[in-house]
């Protein structure tokens, strides 16, 4: 459960960076966000690699929410758009992920051979 908290927080930090790194453009004061939002994002993915999750899945997983999240985010926000092949693109990032999950764990037969 630990690890999971960590990388939602992962995520929400990278997010609320990158979307603040926009809204800096007009009003630099947002700038002590993102240089925060970065810094807790990169604590966070060290604490949950720490705490036992493997690089590969942690960071696929990472990655994909943030851009996933920072492109919806940013059309609702600022009105970016989403087109369709933006939403394609974004559904084959997170299924690609997936594989990434589901393959970093043995098959049950693996699992039985190994004692």
């Amino acid at each position: 459960m630990r690890k999971w908290l960590l990388l939602v927080a992962a995520i929400g930090l990278e997010v609320t960076a990158t979307l603040s790194l926009r809204a800096a453009l007009d009003h630099p004061g947002w700038y002590i966000l993102v240089a925060t939002g970065y810094i807790g994002a990169f604590i966070a993915l060290s604490l949950l690699l720490r705490a036992g999750m493997a690089l590969g899945v942690a960071y696929g997983i990472w990655g994909a929410s943030g851009v996933a999240l920072t492109a919806v985010l940013a059309a609702v926000l600022f009105g970016d758009p989403l087109t369709a092949a933006m939403v394609a693109g974004i559904a084959l990032v997170i299924a690609g992920v997936l594989c990434v999950e589901l393959g970093s764990h043995p098959a049950p037969a693996e699992q039985e051979g190994a004692h």
